[in-house]
């Protein structure tokens, strides 16, 4: 089972996921895609671990989740944007190259047996014009990425100002 949640910044999308991960499973895992850019993002990364108590495993892992064994978990992977940042920087805004070797590792994953896959991912795309020429091929990264993701995925669920919006799928937790 796939489980896509979307929507715009601090709209209450990881904590749907993690309530969803927690009913589904005693103990899930926790997938943190975030690279550690600077002193600043490292402080958001210790205070979203202190959010998590001991049901969880937290696995940090940039980009490579085929490395991972989710067979038989519930898992929450947070979040594709920063998952794609780490993809594009490192193929120097190549976004086809980006967009490809991402849909390889996400396949990779969603065919594992017996598992619940719990992706977060950002629709920038709605929000303000990115002004730089990069700024904007990542938007159509994002974008492409979300449509790949949303195609695969059994349910997908819109956070609006906190509220969960099912936009696919017949068996929704909400």
């Amino acid at each position: 089972m796939i489980y896509l949640i979307t929507g715009g910044e601090r709209s209450g999308k990881s904590s749907y996921a993690q309530n969803l991960a927690l009913e589904l499973s005693g103990s899930p895992i926790y997938v943190a895609t975030a690279r550690k850019w600077d002193a600043d993002f490292q402080n958001r990364i210790d205070r979203h671990q202190q959010e998590r108590d001991e049901r969880w495993t937290n696995i940090e892992e940039e980009k490579y989740l085929s490395k991972i064994d989710f067979s038989a978990k519930v898992a929450l992977v947070d979040c594709v944007t920063l998952w794609l940042t780490n993809f594009f920087t490192d193929h120097k805004y190549d976004v086809n190259l980006s967009l490809e070797e991402a849909k390889k590792e996400f396949l990779s994953i969603a065919t594992q047996e017996n598992t619940a896959l719990i992706i977060v991912t950002n629709e920038i795309g709605m929000g303000v014009h990115a002004e730089t020429p990069i700024g904007r091929k990542f938007t159509e990264l994002q974008g492409w990425m979300n449509q790949f993701l949303a195609l695969h995925a059994d349910e997908v669920i819109l956070m609006v100002s906190g509220i969960p919006v099912k936009i696919k799928g017949e068996n929704s937790k909400i």
